[in-house]
């Protein structure tokens, strides 16, 4: 099978199974929202937000030098996988198994404190899960990864559906969220046996090498947590948790979008990765355009649509109460946005080697970005919150265009960019037209908008019937 026919394989492996979990993980949100309200739902995202720094400080950058150090031409991927994932258990035991612990000292009421200590098993098979996915990553069988995640969701719903009935609480869909994270690791590590043996090991010169490669990552991932994640945690400190509830709300949808970014990226670092290993560097830099132009063809019709739909979206998925959120999305979208179009540049200085270098840019976000936090969410709440992640995405996505132009000369041409700024304008006009009339259904909206986009996009050529007759073919 030829390379592109794997990854396309894998692509629509991976967005149709994006496409059901997505779906199962939105139902079993909606049935959570309706069913905590505001001020219960903000409690849940406090108690997923705190256990997250935890979560991304044990992740120590082994997520991404996995896929790195396995895609190098006759590695012993056995070996390797099996140091990692040993490395991992141990990180995720220390950071995890000291959450429960620490949130003791802080001011949350104690069904905060009780979930944390709940979830924190759910956090856990998550950190192991992630080093198995990188397995699958190299070998391009997210296939796999696919079926394991829609299970997994599955199994939350159901869960989320048991604690409802049977009115356990937010304790009870916390220990929904354990149940499910344990089905989609189990799954994971069956699916893998056919690709790694994993055994517990204790390499000193492999775990040297790990950790010469992922300590800058660890430290990126770190600073992008002080910027990511400190907004909503100041938020639970000194507002309301129906303010929190309010943000989750939106960012939930913000989480569903950007799995497109990141799961198509996952699938391109290994052969970028290669490429430049090998120093095919006008592969590498054709690779790097042809997956910018499919992030700009997905990227700007969400962005701008949301602009007519968000209110609609959050009420028909959440529920009447969580209506205010329309406007936080209209703002966290654009940032989505900004992740869409950066991400192909952030994941190329990994594929590069350049770790490092990017170092300056993330220490420099994440203290302004906390500086911003303190100063607009007591004024501005989830406004305040909203805007700043923008800036913090925008500054970190500029940082490594830079840097990707100056180690690899590429920069990429704007054409299909201008081309689907075009289509969403169209798209965006139809939607305007549209979201006055109240009585008419919003799916019907969405997918006249989806067909009007495409197909103003297919008459300036941002794409070809070459295109997709590729598509078809493969």
């Amino acid at each position: 099978m030829k390379l592109s026919t794997k990854v396309a394989y894998n692509t629509m492996a991976q967005v149709a199974g994006k496409f059901v979990a997505a779906g199962l993980g939105l139902a079993a949100v909606a049935v959570m929202t309706r069913y905590l309200g505001l001020t219960g739902f903000g409690e849940y995202t406090t108690i997923i937000t705190f256990l997250s720094f935890f979560a991304i400080i044990a992740d120590m950058g082994l997520t991404l030098v996995t896929v790195q150090m396995i895609s190098y031409p006759g590695v012993n991927q056995n070996k390797i996988i099996s140091n990692i994932f040993s490395l991992r258990l141990i990180s995720a035991i220390v950071f995890l198994g000291l959450a429960p612990l620490i949130v003791f000292l802080f001011p949350y009421d104690p069904i905060i404190k009780i979930g944390v200590v709940v979830a924190a098993l759910s956090f856990f098979f998550i950190a192991l899960n992630q080093i198995l996915v990188g397995v699958f990553q190299k070998n391009l069988r997210m296939d796999k990864v696919s079926i394991a995640e829609v299970a997994g969701r599955a199994v939350l719903l159901i869960g989320v559906i048991v604690a409802v009935r049977l009115n356990t609480g937010l304790i009870g869909i916390m220990a929904a969220t354990v149940i499910a994270s344990m089905m989609n690791f189990l799954l994971h590590y069956l699916f893998s046996v056919k690709f790694v043996r994993i055994k517990l090991s204790f390499d000193k010169k492999i775990w040297k090498e790990i950790i010469r490669k992922s300590w800058p990552l660890a430290l990126t991932i770190a600073l992008n947590l002080v910027y990511l994640k400190t907004d909503t945690l100041i938020l639970s400190l000194i507002k309301p948790q129906a303010d929190v509830g309010i943000y989750g709300a939106a960012y939930k949808v913000i989480d569903v979008v950007i799995t497109i970014p990141f799961m198509f990226i996952g699938l391109i670092l290994p052969i970028i990765t290669s490429e430049w290993g090998k120093k095919n560097i006008g592969s590498f830099k054709n690779i790097m355009q042809k997956s910018f132009d499919v992030m700009v063809i997905f990227a700007l019709p969400i962005v701008i649509g949301t602009q007519f739909t968000a209110t609609r979206v959050m009420v028909s998925v959440f529920g009447e109460n969580f209506a205010p959120s329309g406007a936080a999305l209209k703002i966290l979208i654009l940032a989505a946005g900004i992740i869409f179009l950066g991400s192909i540049f952030t994941h190329a200085i990994i594929a590069i080697n350049k770790q490092k270098q990017i170092i300056g840019a993330y220490l420099f976000v994440g203290i302004t970005a906390v500086a911003g936090y303190l100063i607009f969410i007591p004024k501005y709440s989830y406004f305040g919150a909203a805007w700043v992640t923008i800036y913090s995405e925008l500054a970190i996505v500029s940082a490594s265009v830079y840097l990707i132009w100056k180690y690899t000369k590429f920069f990429p041409n704007l054409k299909i960019f201008f081309k689907s700024l075009l289509a969403s304008a169209v798209m965006g006009a139809w939607l305007y037209s549209a979201q006055a009339n109240y009585q008419m259904n919003l799916f019907l909206i969405l997918t006249a908008a989806v067909i009007i986009y495409f197909g103003m996009l297919y008459a300036v050529k941002g794409i070809s019937k070459r295109d997709l007759k590729d598509l078809i073919n493969r």
